[in-house]
């Protein structure tokens, strides 16, 4: 057992350097016979030492050098190259670490700001896997969805799977652990078989107009057997209906029947309206439930319902088009109040009444959203995105409720620990539409749900609302970094419209967006007295002048555009829980208005902007602000009277003529590009006379109009006649991209084609150069090049990323890999050197503009040191081994990682079998895992931490294979966590 991590590495090579001199030492090898001597020596500066050894050199003191750097130099290579502005010694091993992409947990396309390829924490997982370990041989599940069983005032959560056995099926119901995700952990209580006589309504119990909820409730009867159940609103639950339709000739002919009328699966389950008639009379309005809350199609005034058919004919686009137009014509403004709420809970249970704070009005609103934070602080929230509190925050906020209304539930959404909750008068539930939901996590590598924003948008008569819960980045210095997580949240927050093929909805794009949250920004330039003294003197104006928002807003910086009311409350942060005393703990924070509420659009008035002081439990106090807000309701006459106009002149315009645009430019061209940083080039589109549709097609024998690293912005769209649209062509290479580039297996050159429905087809060239880099090169490649990358010829870097894997131990080459790539080990001895002890390292995001410094520096060798803080390089370390193709643990081992994740002797044995070069990286990374645990007072890591965040990395699926579950999540994380918990060498 070595007790220091340069002795482990030291040890590990002794057996190559000195094979024949045991080490004496257990922090530093035995000096062998050829008095072999650690001496400082610059290789390009005086300020940037390193060190060399020299055979035959009588002894002096050794001098030990920085961390990862360890001799492992015979007298037979002493080679010393020296690269222009890289010091570097070869032959030095530093053994790599790898970064895992375990915290990715689905994929979609990502906007302007960020990573394309965004992996984003979701919706809870599908615990089918847990019954299909428990199902006898010859079943299957296919598909499993978590309920609440309605069974009078009880309330209890169960498990349905949909099971099939030979040909026949049924609905197994399940009592389990909150977490299912192992046979152990479920219980069958009864199995409702799919036969003759099985039915499946939906219901609506008395109890929804009190708890109302949007969730959906169910009965499944099969002969005598019969089960009221509440699922959770949402895709999931749908498609377990359909499936169900599916496998049931009566419910698949019927389809689910709503309060006993035929409701097709799939129709009034979504969003979509299927509504294709003109404007409907006005009728009498139906007793509200809270399905018609997620339907449009039951919806009273909504001009659009007759046009958001699947469908995307131009007509229908023209009308809808010109009825935006015309839209003053039909409508008028009338105000409706809003209730907007933030908290902050500190990852407490709600242990007090929330009537202060949500119904402290005597008049109650007609609409509430209420928005929290660090909803849940354990490690399982955040790994896992799964807590308990939600459903205990949700019930506090329920039963809190102005007690002179009825409100319906619209929509909850979470993300880790920040959570919103939409709620709506029940009587103006019909006016509700358009409902979607979205989250953006900022936090490490831009994608962990601890920080980043949830957003409802809706549409609420005729206007379109926006409602964004964010917590940014901590930290008084960080204010930069709050700027970029606002900056994101915007760029990469994108809606889905009811028609697929309509483009998504950005937050800019509503006439009303309302932002609430813990913003993190702080007083600055005060210190804790002079702070308390203001308070104290109420003398809150004078105070805001030294407010960080404040001052990033009046910079536009921040928040362009938005509006804050008056301050007039004191901080809302910090407070010792249980009282109104300011933070009496070491650190002593200053006070800041953390919490806030902006707003953004017309006819808004704000009538209060309060914190409620009363609240005792979390170190920060909630915020509420009541608005009157304008929002356009449509007279059913007029709307009729517009709409029948527009298909008039339609009808004379049709075939007129063709359409015709003219482009501003056909050829672009982006010059050095680089991995992780955005290119944009934009051109216009001039319509002529005729409307038309524009869209960027795929050309033959292509799947997607443009290639992976390419994206217009919009691609598709609709253009009245003599008008014109701006269209961003956006080239953004990353992790699946950049390895065929640096080959030159690919090459940034692309051919758009740009058609118009009963028009001409037009064609764009682009092109452009990729600078190579380290990021997306392969391990063993990297060992092979002595020079910074972007030094070397193009056929060198493509003849090294191309060599296979296997090679590397197996072929003699002209002259010695290096045992670990030099970059990596510039991060992890930046690292090991400045963050030992840096508080919530790998936990917080870094600043883009310092990791674009970081990928600069390790392409070209620019400086000896790297440039950013802690946390940028921590966060480039993570990136750039999330972008290797083969991860440090290959492809072919990980179901053998996996099934031996409990066992250390042959987890080991896998090791051991790795390529050379990863099997380095593997023992360096652990070491230096294990050094910073040995700090873990300061940084407060601890094993469990490291272990899921380089767990998923280390350990990713092969392409094609399923994604990881939550069980294959935490095997991942019990295989690094043993090698975390033991210091002595690998076989």
């Amino acid at each position: 057992m070595f007790p220091s991590f340069p002795a482990i590495l030291l040890h590990s090579l002794h057996s190559l350097v000195f094979p024949h001199v045991p080490p004496h030492s257990p922090t530093f090898p035995c000096v062998p016979p050829c008095s072999l001597t650690f001496s400082r020596v610059s290789l390009h500066s005086p300020h940037s030492p390193t060190f060399a050894v020299f055979p035959h050199v009588p002894p002096c003191p050794p001098v030990f050098p920085t961390f990862p750097v360890f001799p492992c130099v015979p007298p037979r290579s002493l080679r010393f190259p020296v690269f222009p502005h890289f010091p570097y010694v070869p032959h030095v091993l530093p053994c790599s670490p790898a970064f895992p992409a375990f915290l990715l947990l689905g994929t979609s396309r990502q906007l302007p700001a960020g990573e394309r390829g965004l992996w984003r924490c979701r919706r809870r997982m599908d615990q089918s896997v847990a019954i299909e370990e428990a199902l006898a041989a010859g079943s299957t599940c296919l598909i499993a969805v978590q309920g609440t069983l309605v069974a009078g005032a009880c309330l209890e959560s169960r498990l349905l799977g949909l099971v099939r056995r030979g040909g026949e099926h049924a609905i197994h119901v399940y009592t389990h652990r909150r977490m299912a995700i192992a046979a152990e952990d479920v219980w069958l209580e009864r199995v409702i078989p799919i036969t003759d006589g099985f039915t499946v309504e939906e219901v609506i119990p008395d109890s929804d107009l009190h708890v109302v909820g949007s969730d959906v409730t169910i009965q499944i009867s099969s002969g005598a057997d019969q089960l009221v159940v509440r699922l959770p609103f949402g895709s999931h639950t749908r498609t377990f209906l359909q499936e169900v339709g599916k496998c049931s000739p009566a419910v698949g002919s019927e389809g689910i029947k709503q309060n006993g009328k035929k409701l097709a699966v799939g129709q009034n389950w979504s969003h979509d309206s299927t509504d294709k008639t003109p404007p409907r009379q006005s009728k009498p309005k139906p007793e509200v439930t809270s399905e018609m809350v997620r339907s449009s199609s039951v919806m009273v005034s909504n001009k659009a319902s007759i046009l958001s058919e699947p469908k995307f004919g131009l007509r229908d686009t023209i009308v809808k088009s010109q009825l935006v137009q015309r839209e003053d014509s039909y409508t008028h403004i009338q105000n409706f109040r809003f209730f907007i709420g933030t908290y902050n809970v500190n990852g407490q249970s709600p242990k007090e009444s929330l009537w202060p704070w949500l119904s402290c009005d005597a008049e109650p609103p007609d609409i509430y959203c209420v928005g929290f934070q660090e909803l849940d602080l354990s490690k399982e929230a955040f790994f896992f995105n799964d807590t308990p509190k939600e459903e205990e925050w949700f019930k506090a906020v329920t039963d809190s409720l102005h007690p002179d209304a009825k409100y319906a539930k619209v929509k909850l959404v979470r993300l880790v620990g920040i959570m919103l909750l939409l709620y709506v008068k029940a009587d103006l539930a019909l006016n509700i539409s358009e409902v979607e939901t979205e989250t953006v996590g900022t936090g490490i590598m831009g994608r962990m749900g601890n920080k980043g924003g949830v957003a409802i948008r809706f549409k609420f008569h005729n206007t379109s609302v926006c409602i964004v819960n964010s917590h940014l980045a901590a930290h008084t210095e960080e204010y930069e970094r709050r700027n970029q997580d606002f900056k994101d949240i915007c760029s990469r927050m994108q809606f889905c419209q009811s028609d697929p093929n309509l483009p998504s909805l950005t937050i800019s794009k509503h006439d009303v967006i309302i932002w609430l949250g813990d913003l993190n920004y702080r007083l600055e330039e005060l210190d804790v007295a002079k702070v308390k003294q203001l308070i104290d003197e109420k003398a809150f104006l004078a105070l805001c002048q030294y407010d960080q928002l404040k001052r990033q807003m009046n910079a536009n910086a921040v928040f362009e555009g938005f509006t804050e009311g008056e301050i007039s409350f004191q901080p809302t942060y910090k407070y010792d829980a249980g009282c109104d005393d300011w933070d009496t703990s070491e650190k002593c924070r200053v006070p800041a208005w953390c919490d806030r509420i902006l707003w953004k659009g017309q006819n808004i008035t704000q009538l209060s902007y309060r914190s409620h002081m009363v609240l005792k439990i979390s170190d920060h106090k909630p915020v509420s602000s009541v608005f009157d807000i304008g929002v356009k309701v449509v007279n059913e006459e007029l709307y009729r009277k517009a709409f029948e106009e527009i298909v008039r002149s339609l009808d004379k315009m049709e075939n007129a003529s063709i359409p015709s645009v003219t482009l501003s430019q056909r050829e672009f061209h982006f010059a050095d590009v680089k991995y992780m940083q955005l290119q944009v080039e934009k051109f216009t589109i001039h319509n002529g006379q005729v409307p038309c549709q524009f869209e960027f097609i795929s050309k033959p024998d292509e799947e997607t109009y443009c290639k992976e690293w390419l994206i217009a912005n919009p691609s598709k769209g609709f253009l009245n006649s003599d008008s014109e649209v701006t269209i961003e062509l956006e080239l953004f290479v990353n992790k699946s991209t950049a390895t065929h580039l640096n080959s030159g297996e690919d090459k940034l050159e692309d051919i758009l084609v740009l058609h118009l429905v009963r028009g001409k087809d037009y064609f764009l060239s682009v092109t452009g150069n990729y600078l190579p880099s380290c990021f997306g090169s392969p391990i063993h490649t990297l060992c092979y090049m002595r020079e910074p990358i972007q030094d070397m010829s193009a056929e060198s870097i493509r003849e090294l990323t191309l060599m296979p894997l296997q090679m590397i131990d197996d072929a003699v080459q002209a002259e010695k890999p290096l045992d670990i790539p030099k970059e990596l080990w510039m991060m992890v001895d930046h690292l090991y050197r400045n963050a030992s002890q840096q508080e919530d390292l790998f936990q917080q995001p870094g600043l883009r503009s310092e990791f674009e410094q970081i990928r600069d520096c390790l392409d070209k060798g620019m400086h000896d040191t790297l440039f950013g803080n802690n946390h940028s390089v921590a966060e480039a370390l993570l990136l750039f081994l999330e972008s290797l193709p083969e991860p440090i643990i290959c492809y072919k081992f990980y179901t053998s990682c996996l099934e031996c994740s409990n066992n250390y002797s042959l987890s080991s044995e896998i090791i051991s079998k790795l390529p050379r070069c990863h099997k380095n990286v593997f023992e360096y990374l652990m070491a230096f895992l294990r050094e910073l645990l040995k700090n873990s007072g300061k940084n407060h890591l601890d094993v469990n931490i490291l272990a899921s965040v380089f767990g998923g990395l280390l350990l990713r699926p092969p392409p094609g294979h399923p994604k990881p579950d939550i069980s294959a999540k935490r095997k991942a994380q019990q295989f690094i966590h043993q090698f975390l918990l033991r210091e002595n060498n690998l076989p």
